[in-house]
């Protein structure tokens, strides 16, 4: 008897770090995902500019030809 119930305690006991972990889990992939998102935003913001400049410098090409 004292057998089962600590087999059903270790039982217990894995499941809640096993929910623990998932918890954990989920909340450091969340806050990975929200500290990603401005350095996403800025690298989209360059590559405009990028564009923009090229396109400046074919036009002042083309008007000295």
């Amino acid at each position: 008897m004292i057998a089962m119930l600590n087999f059903t305690i270790l039982v217990v006991t894995t499941m809640f770090a096993v929910a623990a972990a998932v918890g954990l889990l989920w909340l450091f992939l969340r806050a990975t995902y929200v500290l990603m998102q401005p350095a996403t935003a800025r690298r989209l913001s360059l590559h405009t500019e990028l564009a923009r400049g090229t396109a400046l410098l074919a036009r002042a090409f083309t008007s000295n030809r």
